[in-house]
């Protein structure tokens, strides 16, 4: 089976080329969701976090304040650095896990959503690379609009992640999200007959 990360900055849209794949019966791991796997109740990883930033990091449910932990550490570039040391490789655990499960299928490729693929330098462990593109103004308003942030919260966190021109030039597939969904499915039909052909060539290689 061909494994096939798809990557984009915040807002970029890999949600929706994720879900133009499902369309097409591809299996997708997505990392956000194992994330919040990583720290729900009870947890190693939410314990590790309480230790790290205290209880005022839950809600008064006793679960984890996604939106209080996320304005901490974009304002402390250490904070961050700490809350990805603890996260990270849980959720490297939990993906290779998916992937071997998948790998017992008979799907020709199976594609994992890691926003943050390219800033802890994962690329090289797959055998294909799609980015998301977008323009960095439209990408601003979508942070702003989504998140109801200003943009000088929307700019800090497109500072954090990767650039444009990084994530480019790591990228095997771009898929161009200017626009609309539907310009964005035509895009994606086109790959992933692109790579049932690639996952053909390199079972056929193995």
């Amino acid at each position: 089976m061909m494994r096939v990360a798809l990557t984009g900055g915040i807002a970029s849209g890999k949600t929706t080329v994720s879900n133009a794949l499902k369309e097409h019966n591809v299996p997708i791991v997505d990392t956000d969701i194992l994330a919040r796997e990583a720290v729900a109740p009870e947890t190693e990883g939410l314990q590790r976090i309480i230790e790290r930033f205290g209880e005022s990091v839950l809600n008064e449910a006793g679960s984890l304040d996604r939106k209080q932990l996320r304005n901490i550490v974009f304002a402390d570039e250490a904070a961050r650095k700490d809350l990805e040391s603890i996260l990270h490789p849980i959720i490297r655990e939990l993906t290779n896990n998916k992937l071997n499960e998948l790998e017992q299928t008979d799907a020709p490729y199976a594609v994992v959503v890691i926003p943050l693929l390219i800033e802890t330098g994962q690329q090289d462990a797959y055998d294909h690379v799609v980015i998301v593109d977008v323009d960095p103004a439209i990408q601003i308003k979508r942070v702003m609009a989504r998140d109801n942030c200003t943009r000088e919260q929307a700019e800090r966190i497109l500072a954090s992640q990767a650039t444009r021109e990084q994530r480019l030039a790591a990228a095997d597939d771009v898929i161009f999200n200017n626009s609309t969904t539907k310009a964005v499915d035509l895009q994606v039909t086109k790959m992933h007959e692109h790579l049932l052909r690639l996952a053909k060539k390199k079972k056929k290689n193995s």
